[in-house]
């Protein structure tokens, strides 16, 4: 049986396990630690959806990777922040075959790995120190894009509220068989998965969504229809991801749609709270770096000038460290 181990339990974490250990297939372990390695231990695995209640039981959960041994899959699903710690922490976890799935938001630290013009340069925005990618094995890992909105109403149980997407594939692009087992084992467990040949398009896609939407609403408190509903507001954002879009374009993420048929598709959602409104409103740190400070970054790198960009990266800044989230 596949052996898993979950990182990071917390809305996505739990999302992602709870639905492979209810299908069965595999041992669903964690590591975690306070009230939700106490809630996991006493309950195992929990999600309310709209079909009702699902769980799973827990294989093993724990504190130390240590004592969880080798798996056959790692999801790591951290804030962005916390990432530098845990990756020094996993070493235990990652066996000779061992894939490890960060299930996380923005750029990832290994998205510059092998590109042209990016030969030995490390993201900085999302691998401050280096430690992460000396930690993490680029060769075990695969890219991963999260299409789902969930939370935590309480440490161990996690609040589905809508999408079922997970698009898995190899950094370098192309297929694998590896890719394949991972996105079978997740569609067997009721995920809309899919493998695909250029991941890293997939992220910068998704990147170029919410660079804008959630540092906006981060900083107004407001919901995306209100963010959408100003002119001024829009415009910015729609500024900002014309420059990001340049940017994927130099780096052969392309961006096949138009700035106003994706604010459109946003605004369907109404009157929505973003992942980074929701963290300012509980106290936890802001994945600034890694979504809006690491197009800033690429676009230093490239030598194009992003202006609105780095003004929502400034004021987004400024904010989060005023409430001591950044």
């Amino acid at each position: 049986m596949t052996r898993v181990c979950i990182v990071g339990a917390g809305a996505i974490g739990g999302f992602i396990g709870t639905r492979l250990a209810a299908a069965g297939e595999a041992q669903v372990g964690a590591l975690a630690r306070g009230a939700t390695l106490e809630a996991l231990a006493e309950h195992g695995w929990r999600m309310d959806t709209a079909a009702g209640r699902l769980q799973g039981p827990i294989a093993q959960v724990g504190s130390d990777a240590r004592a969880l041994g080798p798996q056959d899959l790692v999801v790591i699903a951290v804030k962005a922040p916390a990432l530098t710690q845990i990756a020094e922490q996993i070493g235990p976890l990652i066996g000779p075959e061992t894939v490890v799935l960060p299930a996380m938001n923005g750029v990832p630290w290994w998205f510059c790995e092998g590109q042209p013009g990016f030969d030995g340069y490390r993201l900085g925005s999302a691998d401050p120190s280096g430690r992460i990618g000396e930690a993490i094995p680029f060769d075990r890992v695969l890219g991963c894009v999260v299409h789902a909105s969930t939370s935590t109403p309480e440490p161990g149980l996690v609040r589905h509220a809508m999408g079922n997407g997970l698009i898995v594939g190899e950094p370098r692009g192309g297929g694998s068989a590896r890719t394949e087992r991972v996105v079978g084992l997740l569609q067997r467990a009721g995920f809309d998965a899919v493998a695909s040949n250029d991941v890293r398009r997939d992220i910068w896609y998704k990147l170029w969504g919410n660079m804008t939407m959630n540092p906006v609403s981060a900083i107004t408190g407001a919901t995306i229809d209100r963010v959408l509903g100003d002119p001024l507001v829009r415009g910015f954002c729609s500024a900002a991801m014309t420059e990001a879009a340049e940017i994927g374009r130099r780096i052969g993420c392309p961006i096949d749609q138009g700035v106003e048929d994706r604010h459109a598709i946003t605004e369907k959602l109404g009157a929505f709270k973003t992942s980074m409104l929701q963290d300012v409103e509980a106290g936890r740190p802001l994945e600034l770096d890694t979504i809006v400070g690491a197009a800033f970054e690429i676009g230093q790198k490239l030598g194009l000038p992003t202006p609105h960009i780095a003004a929502l990266f400034g004021l987004a800044r400024l904010f989060g460290r005023g409430r001591g989230l950044y």
